[in-house]
This record gives C-alpha cells, sequence and structure tokens, in this order.
C-alpha cells in the first residue's frame, strides 16, 4: 500500500509542478483536469505526511522510554493514532467511482399499493428534497404525474452540487444507494378499519450525463409528441406539448410533459435519456469488466427490496448493511445521512476487502 503511496506523492508534485506553469491555463480543459487529479491527491499525500510524522515520533517516544518510563505511556497513544491513520490512508486508496462528483436525475415511481403508493412516492420526493437542502445542493422537478389524492405516480428531480464537493461527498456519492425498491408498512390514508398495509416506490437514480459523454445520434430517434395531462396550466389538454423520445438502438425511452412549450419538454426528455443511455452503458461496461463486482450494496437487480418504512414502529430498515434505526420521522424529514454512511462504509469495506 506504501508503494502506492510513494507513486502518488511524485503525481501530485509533478502536477503541482506543473499548474504552477501559466501556460498549463491555456489549454482549460486540460487544466481543469489536473486540478481534479490535484485536489484528489491532496488527502492522500496529508494523510501520508501525517502517518510518516507519528511513525518517526513513535521511533522517537521508544528510544525515551528506554531511560524514562513516563514515554511509555507516549508510544501507545502514538501506536494507537498510527493505526488510525494507516485505516484512513487505506479508506483513501480504495478505488472510486469516477462518476462520485457527478450530478444525479432521481427518479421515483409509485408501485404496488395504488393511491397509497403514490402518496408513498410523495413522501420519499419530500425526504429527498430536504435531504439535498440541508446538504446543500440545488434541486429541480424535471416531469412529474400527480395521482388524486395528490401523490405522485412518478416523478424525476435533478440533484445538482452548488460547487465542487470534497471526495466522496458528490451528488451521486451519496445518492447512488438510494436504486431499488422502497417499502412502507402503514395505515394508509384511505382505509377506514385501521389496518396495516405493505406498499412500495421504485428509486432509480443515474449519474447526469454530458452531451459529450453520450452522443445521441438524431437519426437514431423517434420522437413523438402527446397532449399533456394532470396538472399544468391552460396547455393542458389544448396544445401537443408533451415529448416522447425512443432511442432505437437500444429501445430506451424518456418523456417529459412537464414544461408548457414542446421545444421546454422536448429537451428536458433528452437530458433525461442521455442519462439513461449512460447508466445502461456503465452497467454494460461493469457486466462486461473481468473484475467486475457484485457487492452487497450495489446490485444490478432493481427489484431488490432495500429498506422498508414502518411507521407504528417509526422504524426505518436497511435490508443490504443491517441498518436500523427508530427514528423514521426525522428520516423522511431528511435526515439520510446515517443511513446512506452505513451503506458507503459497507461498500468502502467491500472495495478493501477486493483489494487484498
Amino acid at each position: 500500500m506504501f508503494e502506492a503511496v510513494e507513486e502518488l506523492i511524485g503525481e501530485h508534485a509533478d502536477l503541482e509542478r506543473q499548474l504552477a506553469d501559466p501556460d498549463v491555463h491555456a489549454d482549460q480543459g486540460r487544466a481543469r483536469a489536473m486540478s481534479k487529479r490535484y485536489a484528489e491527491l491532496t488527502p492522500v499525500v496529508a494523510v501520508y505526511q501525517e502517518w510518516r510524522g507519528c511513525r518517526d515520533d513513535i521511533a522517537t517516544a521508544r528510544e525515551l522510554a528506554v531511560e524514562d518510563s513516563e514515554f511509555a505511556a507516549e508510544v501507545k497513544e502514538l501506536e494507537s493514532r498510527s493505526e488510525e491513520l494507516t485505516e484512513r490512508l487505506r479508506l483513501l486508496l480504495v478505488p472510486r467511482d469516477p462518476a462520485d462528483e457527478k450530478d444525479v436525475i432521481l427518479e421515483i415511481k409509485a408501485g404496488a399499493g395504488g393511491d397509497e403508493s403514490a402518496l408513498f412516492a410523495a413522501d420519499l420526493l419530500r425526504m429527498y428534497l430536504r435531504y439535498a437542502e440541508r446538504t446543500g445542493w440545488r434541486t429541480e422537478i424535471i416531469d412529474a404525474t400527480e395521482s388524486e389524492l395528490g401523490g405522485y405516480k412518478d416523478v424525476q428531480v435533478a440533484v445538482k452540487a452548488r460547487g465542487r464537493a470534497e471526495p466522496g461527498q458528490g451528488v451521486w456519492a451519496r445518492l447512488k444507494f438510494e436504486g431499488g425498491v422502497h417499502r412502507v408498512q402503514r395505515v394508509p390514508a384511505t382505509e377506514s378499519a385501521g389496518r396495516i398495509h405493505t406498499s412500495a416506490a421504485g428509486v432509480l437514480v443515474t449519474p447526469e450525463a454530458e452531451e459529450v459523454e453520450v452522443e445521441v445520434n438524431p437519426a437514431d430517434l423517434r420522437i413523438d409528441v402527446y397532449r399533456s395531462s394532470g396538472p399544468g396550466g391552460q396547455s393542458v389538454n389544448t396544445t401537443d406539448s408533451a415529448v416522447r423520445i425512443t432511442h432505437l438502438p437500444t429501445g430506451v425511452v424518456a418523456s417529459c410533459q412537464n414544461e408548457k412549450s414542446q421545444l421546454q419538454n422536448k429537451e428536458q426528455a433528452l437530458r433525461i435519456l442521455r442519462s439513461r443511455l449512460l447508466a445502461a452503458a456503465r452497467e454494460e461496461a461493469e457486466r462486461e469488466a473481468s473484475d467486475a463486482r457484485r457487492s452487497q450494496v450495489r446490485t444490478g437487480d432493481r427489484s431488490e427490496k432495500i429498506r422498508t418504512y414502518n411507521f407504528p414502529e417509526n422504524r426505518i430498515s436497511d435490508h443490504r448493511v443491517g441498518f436500523k434505526a427508530y427514528n423514521l420521522d426525522q428520516v423522511l424529514d431528511g435526515e439520510i445521512d446515517p443511513v446512506i454512511q452505513a451503506c458507503v462504509d459497507a461498500d468502502s469495506a467491500a472495495r478493501l476487502a477486493e483489494d487484498r
């Protein structure tokens, strides 16, 4: 592990020298890529230097302990600190998802349970919007189909960081573990007998793709227009403003009816389509890679029930990592960092186990 760090320290120093050269910044794309890599390596270098200093202090304390026994306690403290730094360094060297800093498109779809499922989808949407607000991210509802009782049959929201995130704190890095089936157990608002029902909603999270990442040939697209339905203003049901785009080679479909103009809906649908095509390409690459892994946290099986929200017990349970807490009311108000962190930690542990 430490041999690898020495190489990274050399790379970090080389990048620092190059970034100090004004000529490098003439090519903004190259300068951005180098700055990003430099920022990724800086925490590794800092922790390694602290670890080296700690090891030197241990050697000095051991020499002094021969003459003065009081230094023996300091040796133990320094050794404990060295172990902590070693583990921090190991975590920093875990292979990272290159998409971790990307913004995402998050989709929530009502599942089994009818109106109750649509109401639960609205609860999940509020939870993610509140979490984004607490985290300092921006959100934008791209498209939504409301149910008669005020829930959502489906809703798509873009979640964006306001600036460069610290390593591991990007939007995709935190929200990628939310994809899957979320199950709720509670007495529905429509239940007169007070019986507990179980329903579900599906969540799909994809990193938002830039145009340069996914080339979409206009000849490969079938674009259908139709009249919008549901809430949306005076233009609803009077003009063909809704747009559905089908990517013919893959069959991937994206639609939008949230905007009043057909052009705006087309742009939003293309945005969703690029994101879905990027996600499909990533999944295909992972399947084909010889070292592809399917950890207990990230699975390609979208039908897997990943989490249960139990209202009678005020309990949230994540079935992938064994996380359980009895503060469901706070979780639905956006305090989901603990369960997300449990998934991040399990994923890091799995990566470390594979890397050993």
